[in-house]
């Protein structure tokens, strides 16, 4: 079975956090990292490579923080993996051959199956999953600032 890494599980819980409490104004890396119970070093990298991306909108100053940079119904949790695994990529160790030539393109056909299903998986979807859930309040207005 396919299993996302914790940096993409951080990443789709970040996006969605961004979703639900950016209601007008930017959410701040430590409110972020409060909530998930994580130094704010550790979610940096994630938001910033989100941004680079066009997932997230960094607000500098000092009401700064994040917001959406599109509406979440347009953002799909592959698109998210797919940045949060590409800024993973770094530093990693030369594989044998076996990896690279047998397993890898075996493990890729399956990962495509998984990435399918994970693009028909929106950020929208999640943010009503856990309104109704009770885990956040509606959100009110627009989900997403220009």
């Amino acid at each position: 079975m396919a299993r996302l890494s914790e940096k993409s599980l951080l990443a789709i819980a970040a996006v969605v956090d961004v979703a639900l409490h950016a209601r007008g104004q930017p959410v701040a890396a430590k409110a972020l990292a409060e909530r998930h119970g994580l130094p704010p070093r550790h979610l940096e990298p994630v938001l910033q490579a989100l941004v680079h991306a066009g997932i997230l909108k960094g607000v500098r100053g000092p009401r700064g923080g994040y917001e959406l940079a599109r509406e979440r119904r347009r953002i799909s949790v592959a698109e998210i993996v797919r940045i949060a695994e590409a800024a993973s990529e770094d530093g990693r160790q030369a594989v044998p051959p076996v990896v690279t030539k047998v397993i890898a393109p075996a493990v890729a056909e399956a990962e495509a199956s998984f990435e399918t299903a994970l693009a028909a998986i929106t950020v929208d979807r999640l943010c009503q999953d856990a309104e109704r859930s009770g885990l956040m309040e509606p959100a009110i207005g627009h989900d997403f600032n220009i």
